[in-house]
């Protein structure tokens, strides 16, 4: 994307406009019409079934928001045929020239594949602040033992959080009985 700055500090495309819309945005498109028409074919399959306090039924709402989707992907594709375009993003803060950070992201990759292995054998509080303190570690963060410090009360809020808010039962693993 180029674009030139005029001298009051504004900012004006200078790429070229295509007649048509942009194959991308077309993609987009065809996907919210298909991932509609999923929506409509499942909850068809949906038996119709109502009572005196839900005259409704439980097909409504899937079909409402399939339709929805479908219509949403064909006033997109009219608008993108038409030549609208989004606005490119002015307040980020990404050098967009510069390449993926494949460190980060393999690290963050084998934090959540550990926890994914880990939370049977150790349980959610041990796994949990591994999760938290490595994605941290991950993202740049260096300050070892505050993060450790957090990642620990995150995983003990959240496994009684949903123990005893939700009545979920997270695995406690190595702590059975403490917890």
């Amino acid at each position: 994307m180029s674009s030139q700055v005029k001298d009051e500090g504004t900012v004006e495309d200078s790429r070229p406009s295509r007649e048509g819309g942009d194959r991308a945005q077309y993609g987009v498109c065809v996907f919210l019409a298909l991932l509609g028409t999923a929506v409509i074919v499942d909850a068809l399959g949906i038996a119709h079934v109502t009572s005196g306090t839900d005259p409704v039924g439980p097909r409504a709402v899937p079909l409402i928001l399939g339709g929805l989707l479908v219509l949403l992907a064909v006033l997109y594709a009219v608008d993108v045929a038409r030549g609208g375009r989004g606005e490119p993003e002015a307040g980020e803060d990404v050098d967009l020239s510069s390449g993926s950070d494949w460190r980060t992201v393999v690290l963050l990759i084998a934090v959540f594949l550990a926890n994914a292995l880990l939370i049977e054998r150790l349980g959610w509080v041990i796994s949990g602040a591994l999760l938290f303190w490595g994605t941290a570690f991950a993202l740049g963060n260096r300050h070892y033992i505050r993060n450790l410090l957090i990642a620990v009360t995150l995983s003990l809020t959240t496994f009684y959080a949903f123990a005893i808010g939700l009545g979920v039962n997270l695995p406690a693993g190595v702590l059975q009985g403490i917890l």
